[in-house]
């Protein structure tokens, strides 16, 4: 007896309160009809059998019976009629993993209220969940009759997110194109996002084409819609080729900034440095106050050692920032804004502005990159010892902390050429984690630079066997053939197949330029290098490059190339090995 008191003390009061909401009227806008489901439950209804049956219902679920509980519950509001009730008993369902009683409510609590939303978006994810996806048609398109027309796109959009969980995602794109009828033989905005939406389930299924036909026909439906042309991103970065042209046509209507935007950072991920700088400029003259699009293209611009510009760029962002300093957005790009000022500042040789800059950092979470800037400023200044000092105090608390910490020394011995100190800790590193193919070809690329070429050649083709798409080996291996002029015929199928796997890398372009060069192919040599050195201004590819003019006696042109290139990176090795061989001053 003590015990049922103890419960009723505890499970009262919560009840009471239950039946006080049920008894109360929600709150109706004016003018509009309550649905029936909404109506209150007369408090001549809360009768002692419907109060005893919601109490006992909310007792027996608490003390580990949700069977009874969601009975009790279920009936509660199957007598009431109110949705509460209904999603009540459905969530004790669902609580308890009883899929097929969670159906069973929603289906009841849909039933009693066929306009509802919220028993239809519950029925449409049970059966989700239960793997019924032949059955989900019908309420996803009772769903979509339900959403207001200027809703429906969005809604449409939003449906493969709904879908992500189902296991037969080719099912799931077969059903929601049985679903979606009515919008695919329509035209305009709400064509085109059923059939982006039927194109990501498609994706999502692993069918690429059937994704790609999707894009095409919504674009087809309304050319301006940006739904299509995001489905044609996701499809170049999966590897569609063939999806582009569905991009660039929608760029030449309205396009949105932020499509543009992503757009240009698929152009950097693929390394097409000129087609990204002509949509990154597009995007900072259409939306000026898009602080992403400053930020990348003054990266991009520092890459190119544009200093000036990207100077100009990052003042862009800084003049967004201080007339929205409330903006996350913007303040996360500060950080990133100040290292590039003091990257800027540290290649002209102005150390006190780059420390300046750094000074100005205040985001704990950057402590890394701004610590590793500053043992840079040492090293730059022959404070070898104290940089490495700085960067071996760095917190580390995880494995991973200190493999960061480990490379970013590695990285500090390496610009400073301390490569026989670079290599040993590289080592160490390879032996803690002996399957790192990054950490593998580190070693690799410091064993070449201390001549030691057959334990380059080792490593690289240990990194090859293990992973033989590993384009960065396949490339370095090739290059280094080609360089020492022996196994010509490998070196160019290595850097072929390192191209093939990277095809708009400007290095492993400027490296099949080299081997041509090597081969006596002057005019393949000179074509290739000239793509390379557009796709990436860099002063190894113009040593080559320029060496190639030498020798086929445009010796101006060659000197101009060089003089342009040690301007911007006089230390480059390759550049001055080649003007010391070939008798030239810089």
């Amino acid at each position: 007896m003590l015990h049922i008191l103890r419960i009723l003390a505890t499970f009262l009061p919560g009840a009471l309160v239950a039946s006080a909401c049920l008894a109360a009227p929600p709150q109706t806008p004016q003018h509009q009809t309550a649905a029936p489901g909404d109506r209150p439950i007369a408090s001549a209804l809360l009768d002692a059998t419907l109060f005893y049956e919601i109490l006992l219902g909310e007792i027996v679920t608490r003390e580990g019976d949700p069977g009874t509980g969601y009975a009790l519950v279920l009936e509660a509001a199957r007598r009431s009629n109110d949705e509460r009730l209904f999603q009540r008993a459905t969530d004790i369902a669902l609580q308890a993993r009883a899929g097929d009683q969670a159906l069973a409510a929603a289906q009841a609590w849909k039933q009693a209220t066929p306009q509802s939303t919220d028993a239809n978006r519950y029925v449409l994810q049970i059966l989700i969940a239960l793997n019924r996806i032949d059955d989900i048609p019908t309420p996803l398109r009772e769903m979509l009759d339900q959403t207001p027309g200027a809703e429906k796109p969005g809604m449409l959009l939003a449906l493969p997110q709904l879908l992500r969980r189902a296991p037969d995602k080719a099912q799931a794109a077969r059903m929601l194109e049985k679903a979606l009828n009515t919008e695919l033989r329509a035209e305009g905005a709400a064509a085109a996002a059923a059939w982006t939406a039927i194109g990501r389930m498609r994706l999502q299924a692993q069918d690429a084409t059937g994704a790609l036909d999707a894009a095409r026909r919504g674009q087809a439906s309304q050319a301006q819609a940006d739904g299509p042309a995001v489905l044609a991103l996701e499809l170049m970065e999966n590897g569609t080729a063939d999806a582009e042209p569905l991009l660039t046509a929608y760029l030449r209507q309205r396009p949105s900034p932020e499509v543009r935007m992503a757009y240009a950072r698929l152009l950097l991920e693929q390394q097409r440095y000129p087609e990204a700088r002509s949509q990154l400029k597009a995007v900072t003259t259409e939306k000026p106050d898009l602080p992403q699009a400053w930020l990348a293209q003054a990266a991009l611009q520092v890459q190119d050692q544009q200093y000036e510009a990207a100077e100009a760029s990052l003042g862009e962002l800084l003049r967004l920032a201080k007339s929205s300093p409330d903006n996350e957005t913007l303040r996360a790009s500060l950080t990133q804004a100040y290292l590039l000022h003091a990257q800027i500042a540290e290649k002209r040789g102005d150390y006190a502005a780059a420390e300046q800059w750094l000074q100005r950092i205040e985001d704990g979470k950057e402590l890394f990159s701004a610590q590793t800037r500053r043992a840079s400023l040492l090293a730059r200044q022959g404070k070898l010892k104290e940089a490495r000092a700085l960067l071996q105090s760095l917190p580390a608390e995880t494995d991973e902390a200190r493999r960061m910490n480990q490379q970013a020394e590695v990285q500090l011995l390496r610009d400073a050429r301390a490569y026989r100190e670079a290599y040993t800790l590289q080592g160490k590193l390879v032996k803690a984690t002996p399957d790192d193919d990054d950490l593998e070809y580190e070693l690799a690329m410091l064993a070449d630079k201390l001549g030691r070429h057959d334990e380059m050649e080792r490593l690289l083709r240990k990194v090859i066997a293990r992973n033989p798409n590993y384009h960065h080996a396949l490339n370095a291996l090739g290059y280094s053939l080609a360089d020492r002029g022996v196994q010509l015929e490998e070196a160019r199928l290595l850097i072929e197949r390192a191209l093939s796997l990277a095809p708009n890398d400007p290095f492993i372009t400027d490296s099949l330029g080299w081997i041509e060069y090597r081969m006596g192919n002057m005019p393949q040599a000179r074509q290739l290098l000239e793509r390379a050195y557009r796709l990436r201004p860099d002063a190894e590819i113009a040593a080559h490059l320029g060496e190639v003019l030498w020798v086929l006696g445009e010796k101006e042109a060659a000197r101009k190339l060089w003089k342009e290139s040690a301007r911007l990176n006089a230390d480059n090795e390759v550049l001055r090995e080649t003007l010391k061989r070939l008798g030239v001053k810089p």
